[in-house]
């Protein structure tokens, strides 16, 4: 294992976008428009609880360096008087933008809103206009739950023309992609069977619905023509994760189906092995890139986000994109994040054995970035892999962690880590053998970061395959803040 220490003290965030006081900061609607980012959240401008929900708004040139503006939509009308939430920016025909939300009416029923730029010359795009058809769409008809029907995904063009979103809702008690289609993105129709269902559960959460090219991390946009061999990735927002599944959109039924059919919530993959949640994708025009935004609600109580004045922090952005085997999802921060880098310290072809611990000195710990490249030297004695553990991998993380040794692994990282290790993060490893293939465990366990009594610490994790006889390699890439 590799070390990290950290001197106790440091509680300011480093690698996050300081966006206001008083957040709860649920992403909604990222986009890329004339040379700007756009970063919307969930904000509430009273209090680090949450409540009273309206859309705060940053912008940046280029991902690393943020303005906080005014809030871009507020609770100012019936159809979202108590409160607007999370919903997506679509770019129209026209080079125009729109954002379609969920609002909380009177009665506090989930409703679909729009809203357009009021000044299209205005480069941070401030001020947002609230169309009078809003609410455009509603929770009618048999088996829609009113209070589970939300969080609209970017529009896309269909073969006929019309344009069509999806929006999470518990129908009949189970959960829903709901499909609307438009001609001018403002009066919609249900069609009359959903995007995709599930009965592993009862809602889905901030879905997202992306084309992807298998090995190529290069972005696809949704509403342009896609290419032959593209597949398409459903993601939704469900047991504090999110998790996502692989298939292809059948243009005929209009409808996502799954390479795989696995009506099995624990066996959905997972976007992240870690406390992240409510992501959201977009497509960067800039660089021709899908990026990947989520938040992190950390651990903390009510009572110390009263305190510090900020409930939850946004993730760093990365690139994603659908590896060659179209079994999985990669990603890796953006780019730009390698401007922030200063005085590196470098080791190389170091051999550590089970057991050894290497500890990385005289870096900067509370802001460091990380990349270790893991050869094994052997992975034919690799432990056998149970396909049991796919049911639960948090538990697996629980079982096998850093101070078990099995035949390959564990080998990773160990951040803020205090001088006697009585606190420590891990972020490590396993190779399982599964038939004619290999399974990576890959767990962020943290059990032992706090001694301070009360604070939600669990170990977080789970498996992906991986061609080890050919890659020859594991990387991992760790930003600590």
């Amino acid at each position: 294992m590799v070390c990290i220490s950290h001197k106790l003290g440091t509680s300011k965030y480093i690698y996050n976008v300081e966006v206001a006081k008083d957040v709860s900061p649920n992403f909604s609607g990222p986009m890329y428009y004339n040379g700007i980012y756009h970063q919307f959240y969930q904000y509430n401008p009273n209090g680090a609880i949450w409540g009273d929900i309206v859309w705060g708004h940053s912008v940046s040139r280029d991902l690393i360096n943020w303005i906080r503006l005014e809030p871009a939509i507020e609770r100012t009308t019936p159809s979202d008087i108590n409160g607007c939430w999370t919903g997506s920016a679509t770019i129209l025909n026209g080079d125009k933008p729109a954002i379609i939300y969920t609002g909380a009416d009177p009665d506090k029923r989930q409703v679909q809103n729009i809203v357009f730029p009021k000044n299209l010359s205005d480069p941070y795009l401030r001020e947002w206009i609230k169309s009078d058809k809003n609410p455009l769409i509603e929770p009618v008809g048999p088996g829609l739950n009113s209070s589970q029907f939300r969080d609209p995904t970017t529009g896309w063009i269909g073969p006929d023309g019309l344009w069509r979103i999806a929006i999470g809702a518990e129908l009949n008690g189970y959960s829903a992609a709901l499909l609307y289609k438009s001609e001018d993105f403002v009066n919609w129709t249900r069609v009359d069977h959903p995007l995709y269902s599930s009965n592993a559960s009862t809602m889905w959460e901030c879905p997202d619905f992306f084309a992807v090219l298998p090995g190529n991390n290069s972005g696809l946009e949704l509403s342009a023509a896609i290419p032959s061999g593209a597949k398409h990735v459903l993601k939704m927002s469900l047991d504090n994760c999110d998790k996502y599944m692989i298939g292809v959109y059948d243009l005929k039924s209009d409808t996502f189906v799954p390479d795989t059919v696995l009506d099995d919530r624990r066996l959905w993959s997972k976007i992240d092995y870690g406390n992240y949640y409510a992501s959201k994708s977009f497509f960067d025009s800039k660089r021709g890139r899908r990026i990947i935004w989520g938040w992190t609600n950390e651990t903390d109580s009510t009572s110390d986000d009263v305190a510090k004045g900020w409930a939850g922090i946004h993730a760093i952005p990365r690139t994603i994109w659908l590896d060659s085997n179209s079994k999985q999802l990669l990603q890796w921060p953006v780019e730009e994040i390698e401007s922030l880098r200063r005085n590196e310290v470098s080791h190389q072809d170091m051999e550590l054995k089970n057991g050894d611990v290497f500890e990385i000195k005289d870096i900067d710990t509370s802001q460091a970035d990380v990349e270790i490249d893991f050869e094994l030297s052997t992975i034919d004695t690799a432990d056998s892999f149970e396909p049991a553990w796919l049911l639960d991998t948090e538990k697996r993380c629980r079982e096998a962690d850093a101070s078990v040794t099995s035949s390959v692994g564990p080998f990773g990282l160990i951040v803020l880590a205090s001088d006697n290790m009585e606190e420590y993060t891990t972020l490590h490893f396993r190779v399982y053998k599964s038939q004619q293939k290999y399974m990576i465990l890959m767990c962020s366990d943290l059990r032992r970061s706090s001694l301070r009594p009360g604070l939600y610490t669990p170990a977080y994790g789970g498996f992906f395959e991986f061609d080890l006889e050919k890659e020859k390699k594991i990387s991992l890439r760790t930003l600590v803040g």
